[in-house]
């Protein structure tokens, strides 16, 4: 024994954590039994979801950019085992950007793929979103997780009600939900020149008031200025809101009975409790990571070491004062006696001989 410490002491610990730090550059961990998620998480890129009608904190951000941080936020909260994949949708069509990937291993491309949705991936202007989720349920069926729709719900251009979507053959094919994205009250939709520079908002005659396709609902004698080839609408002026844009709620519920999704409204703080219920959970086998334990230890019996080395420099120090007080008061000793050798210019040296 040197003082209160065993011989070898330091060595000791520098051994048992280079062992233990070894240790950790293993494939150490163990597989269990537990819940996962799976989700397939689709967003609505087309050009609606750029108004600007949420709060994060204290500035306001566009709808896109909103899903944008929910999903990052429910990403951190997943539980090793999970699996995430994104789509866009635009025009008609749902796109994949990549297949489920765990959330653990593949967390910082995830993320980064989040962070880097953009408006100006949309290939096309339209935004017909009873076909976007027609396509969904078509492309999506294959892989078993369950599809997240985020989207405001405005078609455009409006759909004539005599050719709506039918999802009668694919009702229940997906389990999921869907999101609806922004507020109740219409908002003017961002204008864009084709560098991406803004240039105002769109007006009223930048876009269809109304649907002008196939035959209208209305018998011809009711259609002011009809005509069966040149004007099968009419030629009255068609003034209408469409260039304006707040979230189609009852719209969407109405989608959810018909292909049997749930429905969510996007709002701060709702969307990671729903995804992250229990019942949304599949049985999983999950893989727990140990490395940490070995590597926690090596570095206590690192610290350890160390302080060993500063407890014996200072109880054999010359300076070294009488053994009654360090009976009394070791640590208040051995705390002025490594402020000694931290800061040895505040303190006098010894007399030469």
């Amino acid at each position: 024994m040197r003082g209160w410490l065993p011989t070898g002491f330091t060595e000791w610990c520098l051994a048992g954590a280079l062992m233990l730090s070894l240790m950790a550059c293993l494939p150490l961990g163990v597989e269990t039994q537990g819940g996962a998620f799976s989700y397939l998480a689709v967003v609505d890129i087309t050009r609606s979801m750029n108004v600007t009608d949420y709060r994060l904190g204290n500035r306001m951000v566009t709808r896109l950019d909103f899903v944008k941080e929910e999903l990052r936020s429910v990403l951190a909260q997943l539980p090793c085992g999970s699996h995430l994949a994104l789509g866009i949708f635009t025009e008609r069509n749902t796109t994949l950007l990549f297949e489920p990937i765990e959330v653990c291993e593949g967390f910082q491309d995830i993320d980064g793929a989040l962070e880097r949705l953009d408006w100006r991936m949309a290939w096309a202007a339209d935004s017909r979103i009873a076909s976007g989720l027609l396509d969904a349920f078509k492309s999506l069926a294959a892989f078993d997780a369950d599809v997240l729709f985020f989207t405001d719900g405005q078609e455009a251009p409006p759909v004539n009600p005599r050719y709506r979507t039918r999802f009668d053959e694919m009702r229940g094919r997906l389990r999921g939900m869907l999101v609806g994205v922004g507020g109740s009250t219409p908002m003017p939709i961002p204008k864009f020149d084709a560098t991406g520079k803004s240039i105002g908002f769109i007006g009223e005659d930048d876009v269809p008031q109304r649907s002008t396709y196939g035959l209208s609902e209305m018998a011809p004698d009711d259609i002011e200025g009809y005509h069966a080839r040149n004007a099968p609408f009419g030629n009255a002026p068609s003034g209408g809101i469409e260039h304006l844009s707040a979230l189609q709620e009852n719209y969407l519920i109405e989608l959810s009975r018909e292909t049997g999704l749930d429905y969510l409204r996007l709002e701060e703080g709702r969307l990671a409790p729903a995804l992250l219920d229990a019942r949304n959970a599949r049985p999983a086998r999950v893989y727990r990571d140990l490395r940490w334990v070995p590597a926690s230890l090596a570095l206590i019996l690192s610290m350890l070491a160390y302080a060993g080395t500063a407890w014996m420099a200072a109880i054999t120090s010359k300076n070294l004062v009488n053994p009654g007080f360090l009976r009394r008061d070791p640590f208040l000793f051995c705390y002025r006696k490594l402020l000694s050798l931290i800061r040895p210019a505040d303190h006098p040296s010894s007399s030469p001989r």
